[in-house]
């Protein structure tokens, strides 16, 4: 969990909503507003995706490095 909450992407995309929230509070009612918040969704989506993928990637070189160790003392 402490990946997802101190990873600087996800700050920044959450860090967002201000700015949508304000754009809520003052701006019309329209269908604009649904696709703002639409994209702000899709945006810590992504960050969110983002932090996972970098994750599985890391722990997949991990895994190769632990195999070429066991290849080369056999």
């Amino acid at each position: 969990m402490r990946k997802y909450l101190f990873n600087p992407g996800v700050l920044g995309s959450i860090a967002g909503a201000i700015g949508v929230a304000k754009a809520t509070k003052q701006g019309p009612r329209d269908w604009r507003l649904g696709l703002l918040w639409a994209s702000w969704a899709i945006g810590v989506a992504l960050a969110l995706g983002a932090v996972n993928q970098r994750e599985d990637a890391i722990r997949q070189d991990e895994l190769e490095r632990e195999l070429k160790k066991a290849a080369k003392r056999k």
